[in-house]
């Protein structure tokens, strides 16, 4: 029997494993293609695709460590590492929970997130993947398990091919261009019902579970609430999510954004994250007591968001972009860090819920983050909180516009607090933080050599 054969007759073990969304997305058909992907730092695809009868789950698969020595541009950034451009292939091994369809691709194509390892063992800890991991494990050393619940939000936009044009919103099914201001507005969500439609519809063929899909206050701009689970799991479905919405948009022949602030005047884009622990053994929210009430850990896990958010902002707004969202200067996103229970001005609030699902929603996460960081460091301040019994300050009992101390302006500002944040950094991994840090600080000083429009519009005849 030819290898190729053997290959083929090999993976029907591994193929009729996979879940049953994915058998229903194949119906039959022959798999053509096996995509396999990591997230990198900006939390988008890399990896390779293959036809499907090369892949095998036990096979060894490479990619060069060097993938995440690169700003968001491209730009490879020089750094104090041994034998840096050496370029050593760390080892992609395939979780195969994480299998599951590519509706977009033309012919029956498989993706599964790998987990990236070193040759002699041993998790790469440069992976966000890993990062997020790394947190978990210091929860359940604890004997805790984390919940959350991720609230993602984008743009629908106008294809903008020349990135000196504003970017405008699309025209919907009535001929027009989408309106701002239309909140909740079942209207303005059927004005894009082929896109939301076909969303749905790889969502299915992927196995991803939708909560509810809502306007909200920008023109064209779509929130999708993911329901709430394990952690590492719902940064994949993030991770996921934004390739399907961006493949959903173009097949209907307009653009999908998460940048943080894509349109001047308009409400920016956030991944309102939901966070509850659970006390592993028993099930129970450790941020109620039996009464009912909230306890201590309750507390001090929203101290330590207080006190440890502020040094991880670069993680949870990581461009120069990012900070347009929270400049203090819109209503639409807080730029504080203060808490109170249904205070959409602060940026922990805590909803009204039942005792067994008291939560904390950390609103300052831009939608431009990498999903994995974002939750791994948000988790991470919260532990901190916990471990060293922060407590919070009083509960805002009024609306937040001007507070004592606001978020950091700039991601240059950010980044000079990061630099010090010697707990954070013990926990999300001294190595990684080192590197995220270097490759951040040379995207904001590639970002002062450009020249912007508004540069060119005001000043070049005008001083």
């Amino acid at each position: 029997m030819g290898k190729k054969k053997q290959k083929i007759k090999d993976q029907a073990a591994w193929l009729h494993a996979l879940p049953e969304a994915f058998q229903d997305y194949l119906s039959g058909a022959r798999l053509e293609e096996v995509e396999i992907i990591i997230p990198d730092l900006a939390g988008t695809s890399r990896g390779k695709a293959m036809p499907a009868y090369k892949f095998d789950p036990t096979d060894t698969y490479y990619l060069p460590i060097s993938l995440f020595y690169q700003t968001i541009s491209g730009e490879y950034v020089d750094m104090e590492i041994d034998q840096q451009w050496m370029e050593k292939d760390v080892v992609l091994v395939p979780d195969m929970a994480t299998a599951t369809a590519a509706p977009w691709a033309e012919e029956p194509t498989l993706q599964v997130i790998c987990d990236m390892q070193f040759r002699g063992g041993g998790h790469v800890t440069l992976a966000p993947r890993n990062v997020l991991r790394r947190v978990l494990d210091l929860y359940s050393e604890q004997g805790l398990t984390p919940v959350v619940a991720p609230e993602l939000e984008f743009y629908l936009t106008k294809p903008n091919i020349d990135p000196n044009e504003p970017v405008e919103p699309p025209v919907g099914r009535t001929g027009r261009r989408g309106a701002s201001r239309q909140v909740y507005s079942m209207a303005a969500v059927d004005e894009f019902g082929p896109i939301i439609d076909t969303v749905y519809d790889f969502a299915e063929d992927q196995g991803l579970r939708i909560d509810t899909v809502i306007q909200e206050g920008g023109a064209g701009q779509i929130e999708i609430n993911l329901p709430h689970g394990d952690p590492l799991q719902l940064a994949d479905q993030v991770f996921l999510f934004k390739r399907t919405i961006r493949e959903a948009a173009l097949r209907n022949g307009v653009f999908a954004t998460f940048m943080a602030k894509p349109i001047r005047d308009e409400p920016g884009s956030a991944m309102h994250l939901h966070q509850s622990v659970l006390d592993a053994k028993t099930g129970r929210n450790i941020f109620s007591d039996p009464e009912g009430e909230a306890t201590e850990a309750f507390a001090h896990f929203i101290g330590g968001s207080q006190k440890y958010l502020m040094q991880g902002m670069p993680l949870l707004a990581p461009y120069v972009n990012s900070y347009r969202r929270i400049s203090g200067e819109t209503h639409s996103a807080p730029s504080n860090l203060e808490w109170a229970v249904d205070n959409r001005t602060t940026g922990l609030r805590v909803p009204h819920s039942s005792p067994e699902a008291r939560r904390v929603e950390n609103r300052v996460i831009g939608m431009d983050c990498n999903p994995y960081l974002a939750i791994a460091t948000s988790l991470a301040c919260g532990l901190l909180g916990m471990r060293n019994k922060v407590q919070p300050r009083q509960p805002a009992l009024v609306e937040v516009w001007d507070p004592e101390d606001p978020l950091p302006v700039s991601l240059n500002v950010a980044l000079d607090i990061f630099e010090g944040a010697k707990e954070l950094w013990e926990v999300l991994g001294p190595d990684f933080c080192r590197l995220y840090y270097d490759i951040k600080i040379a995207e904001n000083e590639e970002y002062q050599r450009e020249i912007s429009p508004w540069e060119r519009q005001h000043l070049l005849l005008n001083v």
